[in-house]
C-alpha cells in the first residue's frame, strides 16, 4: 500500500473514530505499553508508515515515518558514524522511531547530550479532525509561540498521531572509556557534583550497590587527560559497554525483579541531594538527578519524599497488584493543568487519541 493511501485510510478512521466518540489507541511496536496511566481504545499499528524519507550526515538530521524500527534507524546512522545522542532505550526489538519520541524516554547519555525533546526539530502529525499538519523543519532554528513539534515529545501519543519526524543527529565520539569507584552514596553524589563543575567529557554515570561508574567520551585526548586526572579501574570495553546498555533497556540486574505489590519509581531530583534513607534499593543516574526506586511505599509517601527533596516521582513500573490508582505521573498544578487541557482541546476536541494514558482524566 502506499503511503499517501495508509494516511488517507488513517484519516478517514479519525475522523470517524471523533465523530463516534471512540477512543483510539496509537500503538508502534508495543514496547512501551507498560509506561502510562491506562491503555484504551481500538489499536492503531503506526508500523505500516515506515522508511526512512532523508538522511544528510553532512548536516546532522534524518527525517523518517513514525513507523520505522529504531533499529532500522540506528543502523543507517551507525554506517556513517553517527547517533541519536539521547541514546532511546527500545525496550524490545520492535521499538519504533515514533515510539520512542512520543515517550520522550532518554538514556544514560541524557544530562551531557539533552532529552529527546532537544534533538526534535520537525514533525508532521495527524490532529482529532483527521488533518496532516506539518511544523518546524529540517534545521534548528529559533521559535515564537508553541515549539509544537518538541510538544510531541513525552505526550504519549495524546495530542496527535505522529507521521513523520525530523531529528538532529551527533557524531559517534572518537574515544570512550569508563571508569568505576568504590564509594558509598554520599560520597557518589559529592564526587559527581565536584566533578560536573569541571570540564571533564562525562557522559553517563551510575552508582548502585557501592560502586560508581563513570563514562567519558569525546576526542581520545581529553578522554585520555581525564581517567589520568580521575583515576579509578579502567572497565573492560565490552564489559562497559553490557553496563550501559543493561541500564539504557533496564536489562541490568537491578532491575530484574520487582516484588509483588511493589513498583519501580524514577525520582527527579536535584543532583546535590543526598542518598534518600527510604527502605527498598537505589539507583543514581545522571550525575545524582535521577534516582530508581523499588519500593512497596504507598504512592503518596514517596511523591512526599520527592517534594521534600526539591523533585518529583513517576510510577515506571509495577509489580503484581500494585495500586496504580495514585496516578502513574505526579498530578500538575492547576495552572498547569489548564495549559495541557487548552491544548488537547486544540489538537485533539473529541479527545480519541491515547485517552487516559498520560492522566487518569485526560
Amino acid at each position: 500500500m502506499e503511503e499517501d493511501d495508509i494516511v488517507a485510510i488513517w484519516s478517514e478512521r479519525v475522523r470517524s473514530a471523533s465523530a463516534e466518540g471512540r477512543t483510539l489507541r496509537i500503538r508502534g511496536g508495543g514496547t512501551k505499553d507498560w509506561y502510562g496511566q491506562t491503555l484504551e481504545g481500538e489499536i492503531l499499528d503506526t508500523r505500516a508508515y515506515r522508511g526512512i524519507i532523508a538522511y544528510d550526515p553532512a548536516e546532522l538530521v534524518i527525517t523518517a515515518r513514525a513507523g520505522t524500527p529504531l533499529l532500522e534507524i540506528e543502523a543507517a546512522l551507525a554506517e556513517r558514524d553517527q547517533m541519536l545522542a539521547f541514546e532511546p532505550p527500545h525496550f524490545g526489538s520492535q521499538a519504533t522511531f515514533g515510539g520512542c519520541i512520543a515517550a520522550g524516554i532518554a538514556g544514560p547519555r541524557r544530562p551531557s547530550a539533552g532529552a529527546a525533546r532537544d534533538f526534535v526539530l520537525g514533525a508532521v502529525i495527524m490532529n482529532g479532525q483527521g488533518q496532516a499538519l506539518h511544523f518546524g523543519g529540517q534545521v534548528v532554528k529559533n521559535v515564537a509561540g508553541y515549539d509544537v513539534s518538541r510538544l510531541m515529545a513525552g505526550s504519549l501519543g495524546t495530542l496527535g498521531l505522529i507521521l513523520e519526524l525530523s531529528v538532529k543527529v551527533l557524531p559517534v565520539p572518537q574515544a570512550e572509556t569508563t571508569l568505576k569507584f568504590d564509594m558509598n552514596g554520599t560520597d557518589a553524589v559529592r564526587k559527581l557534583n565536584e566533578w560536573g563543575g569541571r570540564p571533564l567529557p562525562i557522559t553517563a554515570s551510575a552508582w548502585r550497590h557501592g560502586t560508581l561508574a563513570v563514562r567519558m567520551a569525546g576526542a581520545e585526548a581529553a578522554v585520555k587527560a581525564a581517567r589520568t586526572a580521575l583515576g579509578g579501574e579502567v572497565v573492560d570495553a565490552v564489559e562497559a559497554e553490557r553496563f550501559w546498555a543493561g541500564l539504557r533497556e533496564q536489562t541490568d540486574s537491578f532491575f530484574a525483579a520487582i516484588p509483588p505489590k511493589a513498583a519501580l519509581w524514577r525520582l527527579a531530583l536535584p543532583s546535590i541531594t543526598e542518598p534518600l534513607q527510604l527502605p527498598g534499593a537505589q539507583l543514581m543516574e545522571w550525575g545524582g538527578s535521577q534516582r530508581w526506586w523499588i519500593t512497596d511505599t504507598d504512592a503518596q509517601t514517596v511523591r512526599i519524599s520527592a517534594k521534600q527533596a526539591g523533585g518529583h516521582a513517576t510510577i515506571f513500573r509495577t509489580g503484581h497488584g500494585y495500586d496504580r490508582g495514585a496516578g502513574v505521573f505526579t498530578p500538575l498544578p492547576a495552572p498547569l493543568m489548564k495549559i495541557h487541557r487548552g491544548l488537547k482541546t486544540a489538537f485533539d476536541p473529541a479527545r480519541i487519541f491515547n485517552r487516559g494514558r498520560l492522566y487518569p482524566d485526560f
